[in-house]
This record gives C-alpha cells, sequence and structure tokens, in this order.
C-alpha cells in the first residue's frame, strides 16, 4: 500500500518542446464514491487496476493500490464501468530534481483541457514551477478524473 501525493494544475501549450514520452490512456471507473475509486486503465497496450481512497483535507494525499493486469481483462472491465470514459494523451515532461509532470491532453468529452500533475515524495516538498504551468487545482473535485466522467469539462462552458 502506499500514499499518493500530487499537485494539479492547469497546463498551457508552452510544455510541448518539454515532453520527452507520451501515450494514450484511456480510462473508466467500476466505483466513483467520494470515500473510493476503482479504476480500470488501458495505457498504451498494457492494463491497470487501481484502487485510490479519499483525497485529505488540502486534496494532495490519499491512499493508492494499483497492479498490472493483461489488457484484455482490462478492456473486458472498462464494459462494466460506469459511464463516461476518459480518453487522454498523457506527457512527460521533465523538472529538476528529478521529479516530473505528467501533462494530461484530454479528449472526446474533456477536449481542451489540460492539466500538469506532479508527484511529490511529501506534502512539503518544493519544486521548480515552470512558465506553461497555470493555475494549481490541487483539491477541486471538478478536476479530479472520476468527476470528469460525470460532469466532463465541455458542460462548464
Amino acid at each position: 500500500m502506499s500514499q499518493e501525493i500530487e499537485r494539479k494544475f492547469l497546463a498551457k501549450d508552452d510544455y510541448k518542446p518539454f515532453v520527452i514520452k507520451s501515450f494514450r490512456i484511456i480510462q473508466g471507473y467500476l466505483s466513483s464514491v467520494p470515500e473510493r475509486t476503482v479504476r480500470v486503465r488501458v495505457k498504451d497496450d498494457t492494463g491497470y487496476l487501481t484502487i485510490k481512497g479519499a483525497a485529505n483535507k488540502s486534496g494532495t494525499s490519499r491512499f493508492e493500490w494499483e497492479m498490472e493486469i493483461p489488457v484484455e481483462e482490462a478492456e473486458k472491465l472498462l464494459k462494466l464501468c460506469e459511464p463516461g470514459i476518459i480518453d487522454k494523451i498523457r506527457h512527460i515532461v521533465p523538472t529538476s530534481g528529478g521529479l516530473f509532470f505528467e501533462v494530461d491532453e484530454f479528449h472526446g468529452d474533456n477536449e481542451g483541457l489540460v492539466i500538469a500533475e506532479i508527484e511529490l515524495p511529501d506534502e512539503k516538498s518544493s519544486f521548480e514551477k515552470p512558465g506553461w504551468l497555470g493555475e494549481e487545482v490541487t483539491g477541486d473535485k471538478r478536476y479530479y478524473n472520476s468527476m470528469l466522467t460525470k460532469n466532463p469539462f465541455k458542460n462548464w462552458r
């Protein structure tokens, strides 16, 4: 079992020259209640099953358990998920200190939304904030992927 500690920001297109790797992610939720989410994900040709607990008060930390599963099983489980599938391209952008931003460029019902996340060793960790990083949205539940399946970005306008 592990603790996920991350901060989320809106991102501008200026990040693209710094991308070192990209891959497509399709994911859905078997459960998306606030106390726990059970996510099924296909990342390129690999499947994953992830369980996340409720976030702490600041929204930066929560329990996370993830296991790789056969992609065929993940594709079957996606058919059992709640309505609303997330389709995104994840771009990896390095920053100082050996940390990486994961910049998610959403498609489908969330087209136009770009979110950058950084996983940190602890909540007090500092990190370089590049110029392409926009407003911080850590703890804003609207930006949780599980919430974007229920109230997609296209409905916000």
